[in-house]
């Protein structure tokens, strides 16, 4: 072998045994190096979610819808110049009316006045057209009220000396309690008839 190659060879030969060495120490060196832990790196905490109770739900809070300001429920607002904005009050609902039925009408009553509105004179005509006076006064007369004639060419209204009023009627009476006429008033005058001949008398103011 040439002189030239033995010594490459030499030469490489002892680079390999140089760059063994310093490999041993400095794997010699690693291993006898305390160990370093790795830093921690700090990562954010979630936000903890607050204690809400029994019931209540863990998830986002959501604001409740705020009321609608008074007025917004339909009623119009109504602005007040020289106040804060106030609310029309909204109109009372209809009353429904019941149709009421009306009772009927009661019928008139024919007020004969009573025995006041006979008391006084009147003029008696009898069938015949003969005409006299009659005076019926407010003197009781025992159970009766007294009576007089004047000028009547009939006897039984001459004898006329007393006279009452019951149910309506005015009965002329002659001594000792006989009835001579009985009439009805009726519109300011009275119509009858004489009791013993039934003939139809008249007596008027």
């Amino acid at each position: 072998m040439p002189r030239q190659i033995l010594c490459t060879v030499a030469a490489l030969a002892l680079a390999a045994s140089a760059g063994a060495c310093s490999s041993s120490r400095f794997d010699t060196a690693a291993l006898s190096a305390p160990v370093r832990p790795a830093p921690r790196i700090a990562r954010p905490l979630p936000p903890e979610e607050p204690d809400l109770g029994p019931g209540l739900s863990s998830g986002p809070v959501t604001s409740a819808p705020l009321a609608p300001p008074p007025g917004a429920a339909g009623a119009p607002v109504v602005a007040n110049p020289s106040g804060p904005i106030m609310a029309e009050p909204a109109p009372p609902p209809p009353v429904q009316q019941q149709a009421a039925i009306a009772p009927p009408p009661a019928p008139p009553v024919v007020s004969t006045g009573g025995r006041s509105a006979v008391v006084g004179g009147w003029t008696a005509k009898d069938a015949t057209g003969a005409s006299c006076k009659v005076n019926l006064a407010s003197t009781p007369a025992l159970d009766l009220y007294k009576a007089s004639s004047a000028g009547c060419a009939n006897k039984d209204l001459a004898k006329v000396t007393a006279w009452d009023f019951r149910d309506g009627e005015v009965y002329l009476y002659q001594p000792g309690g006989t009835v001579a006429a009985r009439l009805r008033p009726a519109g300011g005058a009275m119509d009858g008839a004489l009791s013993k001949s039934g003939a139809p008398l008249a007596m008027v103011r």
